[in-house]
């Protein structure tokens, strides 16, 4: 199998032409970029570093608005997705739907909404938003196929409708999940958000690929160090939410509710 897998890589790659001495000859470039790039930032002004941070805060709360919007729309729609809560003749169609809005990437969705509501925040908004409840609700019907049948059987034989089987067993059975599923597609969102601006979505982006087309690869690199830093700081904090409450409830330890 993994002669197989090597095989079929070096196929695929004589394909489309990736030779790997085009990638060597091309490295010493790189470094006359990176010195390039060395210089132009000690020219970084005070103003563009306000810039940078305010462009940055427009990027998270576009993709904060984004993510929450679709991920309270997903939840609903993942509901009525999963196999072991719907019909056929629902879950069918519903998952088509959510195929639907996860084929097109945010880019693609931001280009669609500028051509509707005009370049801007807004637009990328509404792309951020697409893109979630696609790529989220899939995840949430997933994991709630994977709840344990045993509770909603003995939830079922004792009466329970179908809104109090959602309410007092899948939801609390799958929550741990759900909360994963949120704090990885906002982690996921501001990364995508800051390269909406490439299309006019509005964002840092905007001013990285404004550096970029004049050729002023300085203030490029400064404006990605700043998206950079913003991740970062994103990762640590999603890492203290779930130590706190998606890892403590796999554990079946109650998380601490502030």
């Amino acid at each position: 199998m993994i002669g197989a897998v090597v095989a079929l890589v070096i196929a695929a790659s004589w394909h489309i032409e990736a030779s790997p001495v085009e990638f060597a000859e091309g490295l010493p470039r790189l470094w006359q970029l990176i010195e390039e790039v060395m210089v132009e930032l000690t020219t970084v002004t005070d103003n563009m570093a306000y810039n940078a941070v305010w462009a940055m805060l427009e990027t998270i709360q576009m993709a904060f608005i984004g993510t929450m919007v679709g991920y309270a729309l997903a939840l609903p729609m993942s509901l009525l997705a999963s196999r072991n809560l719907a019909s056929r003749w629902v879950y069918v169609p519903m998952r088509g739907l959510l195929a639907m809005a996860r084929t097109l990437p945010s880019i693609m969705w931001a280009l669609l909404f500028i051509i509707m509501v005009g370049p801007g925040p807004f637009a990328g908004i509404l792309a951020i938003t697409m893109y979630t409840l696609g790529f989220v609700a899939k995840l949430q019907y997933e994991s709630i196929e994977a709840v344990d049948a045993d509770p909603m059987d003995s939830a079922s034989s004792i009466g329970l409708s179908r809104l109090q089987l959602i309410r007092f067993v899948v939801i609390p059975e799958s929550a741990s999940h759900l909360l994963g599923h949120l704090l990885y597609m906002f982690d996921y969102n501001v990364r995508q958000t800051s390269i909406l601006g490439l299309v006019g979505a509005g964002g840092i982006g905007f001013y990285i690929i404004t550096y970029t087309k004049y050729l002023q690869y300085g203030k490029a690199v400064f404006f990605m160090l700043v998206v950079l830093a913003t991740v970062l700081v994103i990762d640590w904090i999603s890492v203290k939410l779930r130590d706190r409450y998606v890892v403590k409830s796999q554990r079946g330890v109650a998380a601490d509710m502030p």
